[in-house]
């Protein structure tokens, strides 16, 4: 027979063990969320810097020279906006390349982030 008092709540060790159960389905899924943000990001910083090597290579088209910064292409609307670096979270830390000794401009555009990514290569070499 049930008594009322009994059928109130739970015990204790029910709670510990859907506690445990929940600890460990978290210490399988968190590695794998955090992987796949940074696989993410990966894929962003790829994407950021196709659409601004697309731009400098429009705006060469266009103009017969290389812009004078990346400002110069969103003041002049091939881009909306200098798009940031997903891994520093900033727009401010593109690293430009001059075109030339004697020819003045950004030819082309690498990130300034430090690091790896996943496969091994570093991100300043994108």
């Amino acid at each position: 027979m049930v008594t009322a008092r009994m059928a109130r709540g739970f015990t204790l060790i029910e709670l510990l063990v859907v506690m445990t159960i929940v600890a460990a389905l978290l210490t399988l899924a968190l590695p794998r969320y955090y992987t796949s943000i940074d696989r993410a990001k990966e894929a962003v910083l790829k994407e950021n810097l196709y659409q601004l090597r697309d731009a400098i290579g429009k705006y060469y088209a266009d103009k017969g020279r290389y812009p004078d910064t990346l400002e110069v292409l969103a003041a002049e609307k091939y881009v909306r906006r200098i798009p940031p670096d997903p891994i520093t979270d900033s727009a401010a830390t593109w690293v430009v390349v001059p075109a030339s000794d004697t020819v003045p401009g950004v030819s082309d555009v690498r990130s300034g982030a430090a690091g790896r990514a996943q496969n091994g290569t570093e991100f300043a070499a994108w």
